[in-house]
């Protein structure tokens, strides 16, 4: 058995109340579990599930629980190819409008008592077709119904035949047939279930749904008829389970991660990092043969945005915006506030790892040409005492109060206004903020993605163009990316649109981020992916660790 991991006990009450809580989960845990622990991966969900319904699979949280119990036509690798599924194959014509995909015919859903004698059914390109008309249907109100703006129509051309024609080329279409949106899901359960498909989801996937107690529990059961296999022909999954905790808050779940109670956590918390990492973002010695940790690029870019729609001359002002993208040091933020997670921002909003990422087109710490371009502004404007206000919420203050700080030596005073997360979402959407941070994961490993939030007709609220910025020429090769099939002529296009960006200072970028995961030693095959996709059809665990 694996020893507890060591931990500073800095609040007894505080642990004692969690040990309590635990108590209870457990209690639930031997009613609905049997096996033992090799055969059971456990994690905790802080944040919570709000719905186990792939057409409501927005959140990382729903859609690392969906991802284990639906299959779509397409799925992604951990390098961020597209590889077959249900669709064992597929071909494209008619300039990269019409995608034709041939389906396996050993996949089935599954067992339920709904399906009648057989307790189950083999799936067919009209569940395919039937999980898309849902998609769009508005009386559902999918939020990711968006997936399919560019397609004209879908067809089943026969059981295992389905069409898809777009309206326009879209190269990154495949990669979004890869989102939980566009899984597969059984008419006749949805239709029997209604809204509380949510909380009895029947899908392909490797794990089947087991039982749910909101806030507490949720067990997913080996798929024992799972389609897929490993490169030795062996049946996948292996585990015979996956065990969802609810803890909300990240200490409580380390402290049940040190104490070998779950298998994994993801992400660095400001309440544990000092504990188990070096300011250098390496293992502690006293976790190293406990723990393992892997940590690889995460398509998620952190910044800070400017509302170029703004009458407030400090705003408006490029001498004082590109005074703050030189006034800070980013690899000492990165190695201080965040023990060297994370990759300060060297190139534009393209995180690096996408085709389109340059890194000869960012800002590098420059206190000197920070002051004198405040001076300059000081000196035009007539204002003597220039300030911004920056708007953020709690969980990001320690970085804005850090460029604060080195931005005023510079001569520019930044006020901090911190609000709750949705009051943020809510006026950066509207336009009530001059000045404010953001984050953009990418919805698709495509550049377009991150340059949608460049290109004018996606102005907020109707699209992701928070800053409200506009430029014609970016707009043109927006427009003309979409037309280029080549993807070397496209990844240049996609840099040609990034320095635009990057010249007119719409935005300061901090850093790109990295997914880093923790797991107990004796788990195998959990692997990492720039999108942080949670798969657990290839992982294993050891008897005793």
């Amino acid at each position: 058995m694996i020893k507890p991991l060591s931990i500073n006990l800095t609040n007894l009450v505080f642990y004692l109340s969690v040990g309590c809580v635990w108590l209870f989960i457990l209690s639930c845990e031997s009613k609905i579990n049997t096996y033992q622990d090799s055969d059971v991966f456990r994690y905790n969900e802080h944040k919570n599930i709000s719905s186990l319904d792939p057409a409501f699979s927005k959140d990382l949280a729903d859609i690392w629980a969906t991802n284990q119990l639906f299959n779509g036509l397409v799925q992604m690798n951990d390098s961020l190819q597209v590889l077959p599924c249900i669709a064992k194959n597929w071909t494209v014509t008619d300039s990269g409008k019409s995608y034709q995909f041939h389906l396996r015919k050993d996949v089935y859903f599954h067992k339920s008592d709904l399906f009648g004698t057989d307790s189950t059914r083999q799936v067919q390109a009209q569940d395919f077709v039937y999980s898309f008309n849902r998609l769009l249907d508005k009386k559902l109100a999918s939020p990711g119904s968006w997936v399919l703006n560019k397609v004209d129509y879908f067809e089943a051309l026969n059981d295992s035949t389905l069409h898809i024609k777009l309206n326009q080329p879209f190269p990154a279409f495949l990669g979004l047939l890869t989102m939980k949106y566009c899984s597969v899901v059984p008419r006749e359960i949805v239709e029997h279930y209604g809204s509380e498909f949510r909380s009895h989801p029947i899908g392909t996937g490797p794990f089947k749904f087991k039982r749910w107690e909101e806030n507490i529990k949720l067990v997913f059961r080996k798929n024992p008829h799972y389609f897929e296999k490993d490169s030795r022909g062996r049946s996948l999954p292996y585990l015979e389970a996956v065990s969802i905790t609810f803890l909300p808050d990240k200490q409580s779940e380390f402290l049940q991660f040190a104490q070998g109670n779950l298998d994994y956590i993801s992400g660095l918390d400001a309440s544990y990092k000092d504990e188990i990492l070096t300011t250098e973002g390496k293992l502690r010695r006293s976790y190293q043969d406990r723990v393992s940790m892997i940590k690889g690029p995460y398509l998620n870019t952190e910044y800070l945005a400017f509302y170029m729609d703004s009458d407030i001359p400090e705003i408006q002002s490029e001498l004082l915006r590109k005074a703050i993208n030189y006034g800070f040091d980013r690899e000492k933020m990165i190695t201080y506030l965040r023990n060297g997670i994370g990759i300060p921002a060297d190139g534009g909003f393209i995180p690096r790892g996408l085709p389109g990422y340059n890194n000869q087109i960012g800002f590098e710490y420059n206190p000197k040409k920070a002051k004198d371009l405040i001076d300059q502004f000081k000196l035009q404007s007539g204002i003597s005492n220039p300030s911004i206000t920056l708007t953020t919420t709690s969980n990001y203050l320690s970085f804005c109060e850090y460029i604060q700080r080195e931005v005023q030596k510079a001569g520019l005073n930044i006020v901090i206004d911190v609000v709750p997360p949705s009051t943020l979402k809510d006026s950066k959407a509207n336009g009530k903020l001059d000045f404010f941070r953001a984050s953009w994961v990418a919805d698709y490993p495509d550049a377009e993605n991150y340059l949608s939030l460049f290109y004018s007709p996606n102005f907020a609220p109707n699209g992701p163009n928070y800053a409200h910025y506009s430029n014609t020429e970016f707009d043109n090769l927006f427009e003309a990316a979409y037309l280029e099939s080549d993807p070397l002529k496209r990844q240049q296009l996609y840099s040609e649109m990034d320095q635009i960006v990057m010249e007119h200072i719409p935005v300061v970028v901090l850093f790109y981020d990295e997914v880093v995961r923790f797991s107990r030693k004796g788990i195998h095959g959990l692997g990492i992916n720039p999108i942080n996709l949670l798969t657990l059809k290839s992982v294993k665990k050891d008897v005793n660790p």
